[in-house]
Order: structure tokens, then C-alpha cells, then sequence
């Protein structure tokens, strides 16, 4: 009978191993990272049921190991109504992220460590943590992480395929999947141009963040368009209106 406990209790302790692992990718892919670059946007977006529109800019930076994504929008009410911070080294999963900076209007500030020397991710206020296998990203290195990996291999990216990373926000961290929607044509400031849309759905049984993003391959495959829906009925909408590359 003991025998018999000690197996049924080692099945499962393998079976949930294997959940915790599906939850938790770490998977190497070859990547190309987008050359630095300043990106313009224009910002519709939605904050305690109030429709806010303006501008964005996010300013990508990658050279010598190492990569900053600051991304900020302002409106012409409120002034600065969103900022991200994302700021790490390159190893050989492509982003690794150190520290995660987000601020929303009317939202306090919070700070996502990823402590690399003790091999956890740690969130403010210490309630929850995670560990670091490697290929971990933040919400907002996620999408570049994307599209570096697109950039190397893009004729993986056929519709319907998806592509698992895993990824901290505010408080917690997640499995985002990102699925190949198809190839669409956007209207923009620049022209027509053609982008790949990946749809990214809150997990099963989990309210969560939808991410919907547009990469365009022509464009050294640049988020053209993000569309960030949050669990709360906020709303953030960039779409591309210029680029300069550094």
C-alpha cells in the first residue's frame, strides 16, 4: 500500500512538473533584432470608460549586448497618460529583460525585477515571484521579442501558427500566446502597408490582457499597430505615423 502511495504521488508530482512546464516555456529560437530606432504613433485610447486620444513614441535602442524600450503616450487633456520602461541584456534567447517600468494615468507606478543572479522574477511588494529558465520577457519587450524571431525565420510565420512566451506584467506573469492571424493591408500616415496580425488571448479561465499587433515585414517587421485591451475595460491603440532609424 505505501509502494502504491509513493507511485500515485510521484505520477503527479511528474504531471504537474509537465503543466508547470507547458505554463512556462523556455525555448531557444534564432532571432535578428530590429536596427535602434525612434517610432511616432498615434494614440486612441480608453481609460475608466473615458475616450482619450494623442500621441506616442516609443524609442528602441539595441547595440553592445544590450537593449532600452521606453515607450510613452500623451494626450493634449492629461498630458503623459501611459509610460513603459523595458531595459535589459542580449543573450542567447534574444531580449532579457532587468527591470520592467509601468505607469497608467490614474494607476500607481510598478517595478518587475528580473534578478538574474538568483534566477527569479520578482514583483513589487515581494507576493509572488518566478523563476528564470531563459527567454522570459516583460509586456513590453514581448512584442520585440516577436519580431526579432519573425525578422530571422519569417517563413515560420504561416497563419495559424503560434508562438508561446512567457511573460511578466504589473504583479504577475503569464504564458502569452501569440497566433498568426493572417497578413492584412494598413492604411497609414507612410502608405498601404502590408503586416502580419497576431492576435495574443487572455489564458483559458483567466480575464487577463488581449493583445492584438501588427508587424510589417517591409518595415524590418516595426509594430505597426498594438491594440492593448486590459481586464479592467481600459483601452490602448498606437498605430505607426513615422520612423527614424538610429
Amino acid at each position: 500500500m505505501n509502494v502504491l502511495k509513493i507511485a500515485v504521488l510521484g505520477a503527479a508530482l511528474v504531471a504537474a512538473t509537465a503543466m508547470a512546464d507547458d505554463e512556462h516555456p523556455s525555448v531557444k529560437r534564432a532571432f535578428s533584432l530590429p536596427p535602434s530606432a525612434d517610432l511616432t504613433y498615434a494614440v486612441k485610447a480608453s481609460s475608466h470608460g473615458l475616450p482619450l486620444s494623442g500621441t506616442g513614441t516609443v524609442s528602441w535602442r539595441q547595440g553592445d549586448g544590450k537593449y532600452a524600450l521606453l515607450t510613452e503616450a500623451r494626450s493634449g487633456l492629461f498630458g503623459k497618460v501611459l509610460e513603459h520602461r523595458s531595459e535589459g541584456s542580449i543573450d542567447e534567447f534574444g531580449l532579457a529583460p532587468a527591470s520592467y517600468y509601468e505607469k497608467r494615468i490614474r494607476k500607481d507606478p510598478t517595478i518587475t525585477t528580473f534578478r538574474r543572479d538568483e534566477a527569479v522574477i520578482g514583483f513589487q511588494g515581494g507576493e509572488k515571484s518566478y523563476p528564470i529558465k531563459g527567454g522570459e520577457q516583460d509586456r513590453s519587450s514581448a512584442p520585440w521579442q516577436l519580431a526579432a524571431i519573425a525578422r530571422k525565420s519569417p517563413e515560420k510565420f504561416k497563419a495559424g501558427s503560434e508562438w508561446s512566451f512567457f511573460v511578466a506584467g504589473r504583479r504577475d506573469a503569464e504564458p502569452w500566446v501569440f497566433k498568426v492571424v493572417g497578413t492584412e493591408t494598413l492604411q497609414t500616415p507612410m502608405g498601404e502597408v502590408k503586416a502580419l496580425h497576431f492576435s495574443k488571448a487572455p489564458p483559458k479561465n483567466n480575464k487577463g490582457q488581449q493583445v492584438d499587433l501588427w508587424l510589417a515585414p517591409a518595415m524590418e517587421w516595426y509594430p505597426v499597430r498594438i491594440l492593448f485591451m486590459e481586464d479592467d475595460g481600459d483601452s490602448f491603440d498606437q498605430q505607426l505615423e513615422k520612423v527614424a532609424k538610429k
